[in-house]
């Protein structure tokens, strides 16, 4: 009875990953590019996603919750997992081991970024998401190297996480499948990272 309850929590905590959490990562990352097109374009963007109708119950049902569950669990399994990456050097056994890595650091980085903009709205001190909000963070050095690493974490975690959502789903079987997969997912997280770092340096 307990390996079945966590066989159905782990396959939750991949679908998760990936439906809505990764869905949301991606657009997150578009809407912010938007920058790359000036302040206006940016504005614009975010403007149009602040006044989703329903905003508030899609980011708590859609995002937050989903979110959550992924984070705790996957908590639960970067600190009990058995890493051997020291014996078996294996490419795999290194992508396990980063998996959980950047599973922490995304996970500190996106309560640190849903803190320094939802919570400025939140107590006033920005009426609004907006590209002299991101500039003015970007300003500080520091801030513009912990988003560095921030975002390639989150956007390699997403990636690497997409493999093991297509193998625990038996999406890919056959070692020659899951070789393939493993090109197709370092592609995405190339497509993204590229995404993700033109948005940090379009806001600086």
């Amino acid at each position: 009875m307990a390996g079945n309850r966590e066989f159905f929590s782990r396959r939750l905590h991949s679908l998760l990953g990936v439906i809505p959490v990764g869905v949301f990562l991606i657009q997150h990352l578009v809407v912010n590019h938007f920058a790359t097109n000036g302040p206006e374009s940016f504005n614009k963007a975010a403007k149009f996603m602040e006044n989703l109708p329903f905003r508030y119950v899609l980011e708590i049902v859609v995002i937050f919750l989903p979110l959550l569950y992924h984070a705790v669990y996957g908590l639960y399994i970067a600190f009990t997992a058995k890493n051997n990456v020291s014996r078996h050097g294996h490419f795999r056994n290194w992508m396990f081991l980063l998996q959980r890595v950047t599973g922490v650091i995304t996970l500190i980085f996106i309560v640190w970024h849903v803190w320094q903009t939802r919570l400025a709205i939140a107590i006033g001190t920005q009426p609004e998401v907006s590209y002299d909000m991101m500039h003015e963070i970007f300003a500080s050095p520091i801030m513009l190297i912990l988003y560095f690493v921030g975002v390639i974490s989150t956007i390699f975690h997403f990636s690497n996480g997409l493999w093991s959502f297509c193998v625990s789903w038996g999406l890919t079987i056959t070692p020659r499948s899951q070789k393939i997969l493993t090109y197709v997912t370092l592609g995405i997280f190339i497509l993204l990272s590229i995404v993700g770092i033109r948005a940090i340096l379009a806001f600086v």
